[in-house]
């Protein structure tokens, strides 16, 4: 059979004018003669809504409960859709994630897809046109709902459609696509027609929040095509998938930026083998993540360790540094929660020299000045400070002819 899975957010479903435009969307592929998977958010507000009654109840809500309770808003969303195409005649039914089912770890609130019962899928497909699922949510070894952290309802999306080899899946949103950068904050940011599973990745590790970085890694791994499109237009949006010759051709696919960060410095730390260790791991322990780390060369047997994580985790960063400060052997811990990275991403840079020059000389003609650097194949990120990220994705967005036109092919 054909399988088509559609993924709608918390916009698209937010109200019963909204719903209907989306059973427009769900109509389509299924008159064609396709059978649908709806995989839908929770109403717009309805999460921040249940989190907040949570908080009122319990300074600190049990993980497990909290999944119970945050869950019950796509469940909502799934029943009123499904009723909505059962009025227009088309054999559908809502699932949740444990009737899928959708099986995950126990790391309550930020779970992990482990499998996804594929036959049990194909069995309802058999039985109904269109499945209306639950994204966003699934079920331990123990039974016990589990939730997959914010923008789970795309991982959800795309797992299924890799578990049921879907022919495409489609992320609806409301924009119309991927840019070259955020177009509230550069105007001449350009839809991308296609774009690579890796610079997807890359812009969405950033915080580019069109799509969820686990989704990116599923779809990549799974060989899913993703199309991100509108839920508001009937225009084509932005195919993520395999990179291609063309894609490599263009230098710089777009630029990405990420405020949510703070820079920590540990000073004068003891400079011997096993201190990084010391220092990282119980970050790790933590489930920290710690991203660009610079260490000066040594002096006199000491060094200095910077490294940036992000700004939620900086008071538990450096509660535990502290408590180790004796073991590790530093001086001083010091925190700066004003800056924000700002990268260049394009498949295109494995092939080309001079792209980090140009990027590097664009920030100083803006008197930017670059507080740390990390590079990889496809990316090269700037911390810098956070009052000039407006003009450093301007700067950089000009710098590689992104703001219109052809994008710059070569140095």
């Amino acid at each position: 059979m054909n399988i088509v899975v559609q993924k709608f957010g918390g916009t698209s479903v937010r109200n019963l004018e909204c719903q209907r435009q989306v059973m427009q969307k769900v109509l389509r592929p299924y008159r064609e003669g396709n059978k649908v998977i709806v995989v839908l958010s929770a109403m717009a507000g309805e999460t921040n809504r249940l989190l907040g009654l949570a908080k009122e109840w319990s300074d600190n809500p049990d993980p497990a409960e909290l999944d119970s309770m945050v869950s019950t808003g796509e469940q909502v969303s799934c029943a009123l859709f499904a009723m909505l195409l059962k009025q227009q005649g088309v054999k559908a039914r809502s699932v949740l994630g444990f009737q899928a089912p959708v099986e995950t770890d126990c790391a309550f609130g930020k779970a992990r897809i482990v499998n996804i019962d594929e036959k049990k899928l194909e069995c309802l497909l058999n039985e109904h046109d269109v499945l209306v699922v639950a994204g966003f949510q699934g079920c331990d070894e123990q039974l016990r709902i589990t939730t997959l952290g914010r923008g789970g309802s795309d991982t959800s999306a795309v797992a299924l459609a890799a578990a049921i080899k879907a022919d495409v899946c489609e992320i609806y949103t409301d924009v119309p696509g991927v840019f070259t950068t955020d177009p509230n904050m550069c105007s001449d940011a350009r839809k991308i027609d296609r774009i690579a599973y890796d610079e997807m990745l890359e812009m969405a590790s950033m915080g580019a929040k069109v799509l969820q970085i686990r989704s990116v890694e599923f779809a990549k791994k799974y060989n899913v095509t993703v199309h991100v499109r509108s839920t508001f237009s009937d225009e084509l949006g932005t195919i993520v998938t395999q990179e291609d010759e063309s894609m490599e051709s263009v230098l710089v696919s777009g630029i990405a930026y990420d405020k949510d960060q703070a820079r920590i410095t540990l000073v004068s730390v003891t400079d011997t083998p096993g201190v990084s260790a010391q220092i990282f791991s119980p970050l790790a322990d933590k489930r920290i993540l710690v991203d660009m780390i610079v260490q000066n060369p040594s002096k006199d047997g000491k060094t200095d360790m910077t490294f940036t994580v992000p700004r939620a985790d900086v008071d538990q960063t450096i509660r535990t540094l502290e408590e180790l400060k004796y073991e590790i052997g530093f001086e001083e811990l010091n925190s700066n929660l004003n800056v924000s990275k700002v990268s260049i991403i394009g498949v295109g840079m494995r092939n080309h020299s001079g792209v980090a020059a140009r990027a590097f000389q664009s920030l100083a003609d803006e008197n930017i000045n670059i507080l740390m650097i990390s590079t990889s194949e496809i990316k090269v990120t700037c911390l810098i400070d956070d009052k000039y990220t407006e003009l450093a994705v301007r700067t950089l967005h000009n710098a590689f002819h992104l703001d219109g036109g052809e994008p710059l092919e070569t140095l």
